[in-house]
């Protein structure tokens, strides 16, 4: 493999995704879900981060302004599931706090929020911050993580940084577009080829497991 387009080719030949659950893959992209998800996801399992979604919509407290104002105990019962609770608890209320003090609503934040205010937000790391600027904001940034560090050691690519990494897997991408579409048979937005391309590898990481 002498570049990331010859892994994302790989991965599609091999027929990845092979369930499209949402068009960006992460579930209710473009959402503020996909913001909590991203915290929760935080040291657990997706199986889990859902059951506590599941809590949260149940309880009908996904939304921005509700977990603002959020109970600290009500809201580490709801995402008990998917561990660290009292942690994310407090992550989550703080974040939907400055999100309001900062951009007054969901929308100015998604349209408006840059990488370096996410990163700035306590326990909002850089996978965590790529993540929303990725599924929720629809930014053409390719997120990477263990999973993607993992499959390019198996090629004997290393990088030290995060932002190595990311950079690399994005510029194999953006070098070779046409052949992207090419694969596609039509042309697709950068974010859209991004989130996707990021899905494949977790999906298939997953199922090598």
């Amino acid at each position: 493999m002498q570049n990331s387009f010859e892994i994302f080719k790989y991965l599609k030949e091999l027929g990845y995704l092979k369930e499209l659950r949402d068009r960006l893959w992460w579930p209710n992209s473009g959402t503020f879900e996909v913001v909590v998800g991203a915290i929760l996801t935080q040291q657990t399992r997706w199986d889990k981060v859902e059951k506590a979604l599941a809590n949260l919509k149940e309880a009908d407290m996904l939304s921005l302004e509700k977990l603002s104002r959020a109970d600290h105990k009500e809201l580490a019962k709801l995402i008990k599931p998917s561990g660290f609770y009292n942690t994310k608890a407090k992550r989550l209320k703080w974040l939907s706090q400055n999100i309001i003090k900062d951009f007054g609503d969901f929308e100015n934040f998604k349209n408006s929020v840059d990488r370096e205010w996410l990163l700035s937000q306590k326990g909002l790391g850089k996978e965590s911050s790529d993540s929303i600027l990725c599924y929720c904001c629809e930014r053409d940034v390719l997120v990477v993580d263990t999973y993607t560090a993992r499959l390019l050691k198996n090629y004997g690519y290393e990088f030290e940084e995060y932002d190595e990494l990311r950079e690399w897997m994005e510029e194999g991408i953006l070098s070779n577009l046409d052949r992207v579409y090419e694969l596609y048979e039509e042309e697709k937005p950068i974010n859209e080829i991004f989130a996707r391309f990021h899905g494949k590898i977790v999906d298939f990481s997953k199922d090598k497991k």
